[in-house]
Order: C-alpha cells, then structure tokens, then sequence
C-alpha cells in the first residue's frame, strides 16, 4: 500500500524552542521535529520557512504560508504546519479565508513544551497532526491535545496546560480515543476550485467594551484611518447607549462607510443584537452581528473582507454568509 505523502512546513514557535540567555526561542528545524517521531506510515518532506515565536507571527507571515500551501497542494495529500500556540488561532482562521476552497487538508499544531524536554506534548501533538493531515476532509484544522478542530473556530484558552485549545461552538472534528481517530464532525466539501487570495486590509481594530468606554475613541481611531472595527460587546452583543453612546457612533461609523462587527465578550454561544434594547439600538445604527464566530475569526474574516474592496453593503453581505464553517447561521 503506497504511504501517504505529506509535507511539513516548520515555522518555529515552542515546539521548536531552545533555551538561551534571553528564554526560549525557536532553534529546532523541521527535520529536527520529525526526528523525535518512530514510525510514522507517511513519506513526509519538510521545508523550513520561518523560526519564529508566534506572537512575531505577522500578516506577512499569513501570507508566505498561504503561498507555500497553495504551490504544494497538487504534490502532497496533506500538509501539517508546525506554529506556536500564541496566534495560531488567528493564522488558522486567515488560511481558511486566504485559501477559498481549500482542496488538501491542513492541520496547524505546536506545543506547550518544547520537544526536546522530557514528557513535552509536542511528539503526539505532531503525530496527531500527520494523521489527521493523511485523512481529514480537505480544510483548515488545528491539532491539540487528542482533538482535531476546525482552524476558524479555535481559541486558546490556556497558557501552558497541554489542553490549550477549545473548538468554540462547533464540535472537534476528531478526537483520539482507545478506537483511534474518531470522527465528529464534517468539513464542508469545497464548492469550487481552490484560489489564492491575500489581499489584506490591516486597518481594522478588535476593541473589548468596558463600562465607561468612551465611544469618542472610535471616531478618533477612524480619522487616523480605521476602516473597520469588531466591537466585543457584552453579552449578546450589548452596546451601551446612554451618556457615552456607542450605538450613536456606530451609526456615525456607518454613514462614512466603516464596518462595525459585533461580537460578545462571552466565548460560547452567539451575539443576538435583535433581543435586547441594547443590542437594537445598535443593530438600527448599522451594527454587523457577528453571530457565533470567534474574535480570532471575525477580526481575520473582515481584514480579508476589505481587503477585497468590499463597501458596508458587501461587507454586512459577507458576514450574513457561511465561507468555510465559521459561523452558526440558523
């Protein structure tokens, strides 16, 4: 029986940390990673395109991946990335909207210790990796600690426990049990074929409301040019209206064409801006819900979104629409 052929694109973080006068910092390539694991049943080519600490993982880095992604898919029948745990939420989610119709599987995975120590989760996160890479559905997954999700429903939600990640209102893909991979769930079958796309607007900004926020900061972040925002409001989506009137801003926001996502501050379950008076003053002033996505997926969905060009109608369009699995629609 012919092995699967995958790849691995190493890009640093913990898994492939070392120690130094200065902490951990990633020292370890690709082969080094592959090194540590017996007998996988895979032919596995690795290249090393970056080696660095995710929380240095920036747009342009988004977009190097998603090009090494798309110029291997026709060779390989998966592909793994090895990332830090730090943002690997937000690249998970920006490949799913880089790469439309994504035809291979790909699965991120890392680890909270370095492989190189003892008892380090990093070997059977890895293996966990390489596996669902050789038999998930074609998409974008995130695989950590026995579970395989959905990459744009992730969160990390621990710093160093080896459960660090959560599938936020949709269930794991898979999980490992005494029976092997089980799966869960379904990825959506790609509905054309797949394409590149990484233009980006980085002129957006996630702001978490507070009581006493001053709404006067948003017009302020718009005029330096802001051209979008995701609000986590409370929770459903609540905005405040009286004497510091977010809802009124918005409005203001709206009329010049800046898009205004609101999620909830709550990590389960969905913003509802229809139930509350809090929630309507905002939706009449041209708020966008942003129904039960991540903060991770949102955020990532609307840079893409106006980096395609897309004007407030378009925008609210693209957010009322299911891409790849991030959001609950029904």
């Amino acid at each position: 029986m012919t092995q699967p052929k995958l790849l691995l694109l190493s890009t640093g973080g913990t898994i492939a940390s070392v120690a130094s006068q200065t902490g951990l910092t990633p020292g370890e390539s690709g082969e080094d990673l592959l090194q540590t694991l017996q007998n996988l049943p895979y032919q596995i080519d690795v290249a090393d395109i970056l080696a660095l600490d995710s929380s240095n993982i920036q747009p342009e880095e988004w977009r190097l991946m998603a090009e090494k992604v798309y110029q291997a898919r026709q060779t390989y029948a998966g592909i793994v990335i090895s990332h830090g745990t730090d943002t690997m939420a937000y690249t998970a989610s920006m490949l799913t909207f880089m790469l439309p119709n994504l035809d291979i599987p790909v699965v991120l995975t890392g680890s909270q210790v370095p492989m190189n120590v003892l008892l380090s989760d990093a070997p059977r996160n890895l293996t966990l990796a390489f596996t669902a890479a050789a038999s998930c559905t074609p998409g974008v997954y995130l695989a950590f600690d026995g579970k395989v999700m959905r990459g744009c429903r992730t969160v990390k939600v621990k710093t160093t426990a080896f459960d660090a990640f959560e599938s936020v209102n949709f269930p794991p893909i898979a999980e490992v049990t005494s029976d092997g991979l089980v799966f869960r769930a379904t990825q959506p079958a790609p509905e054309a074929p797949c394409t590149l796309n990484t233009k980006l607007d980085l002129n957006v900004s996630l702001i978490k409301l507070f009581p006493g926020f001053d709404p006067q900061i948003l017009l302020a972040m718009a005029q330096s040019g802001c051209h979008g925002f995701v609000i986590e409001g409370y929770g459903l989506g609540g905005m405040t209206f009286i004497r510091r009137n977010v809802a009124a801003v918005i409005g203001q926001l709206s009329r010049q064409n800046i898009p205004v996502v609101a999620a909830s501050q709550c990590l389960y379950e969905r913003s509802d801006l229809t139930k509350y008076e809090v929630g309507r003053q905002a939706l009449l002033e041209g708020a966008i819900s942003a129904h039960d996505m991540t903060s991770e997926s949102a955020i990532t969905k609307l840079m893409w979104a106006l980096g395609q060009g897309m004007d407030l109608a378009a925008v609210k369009a693209f957010f009322a629409t299911d891409v790849a699995g991030e959001v609950t629609l029904s």
